[in-house]
């Protein structure tokens, strides 16, 4: 158990860092079998350059196709100050959004906090 509490879990073989991760990975599979999302991958890294100089790497929960777009995901039970700022690099440096989806009782929800997060659409 990590020191938010989430609780490592495997599903597939795969051991994801907590069981909202885990169910998430399940419902993009679904969402995947349906033909609503394309290309799902997994961990996928992306290096945080300035110039020639390597600053840090990011690594996306979940990386797939919506409708023609790539969507670059991440699943967060607690958001850090370290992601705050690798989301910014990120949005910055690749002039695309980080999708953050957190789970608010068995719906998963856009965006940090609850007053602003909106309901995904199943």
């Amino acid at each position: 158990m990590s020191k938010y509490k989430a609780i490592r879990t495997e599903v597939d073989g795969i051991v994801f860092d907590s069981k909202g991760e885990s169910k998430r990975w399940i419902h993009l599979k679904r969402s995947a079998k349906k033909g609503l999302i394309k290309n799902l991958r997994r961990q996928v890294a992306y290096p945080l350059k300035i110039g020639d100089d390597l600053i840090t790497a990011y690594v996306a929960d979940f990386v797939y196709i919506e409708d023609g777009v790539e969507i670059v995901e991440d699943f967060k039970g607690h958001v850090t100050t370290v992601f705050r700022l690798k989301k910014k690099l990120f949005e910055a440096l690749y002039n695309k959004p980080l999708r953050i989806v957190r789970l608010v009782g068995n719906d998963f929800h856009l965006g940090f906090k609850k007053r602003r997060s909106r309901k995904i659409k199943r």
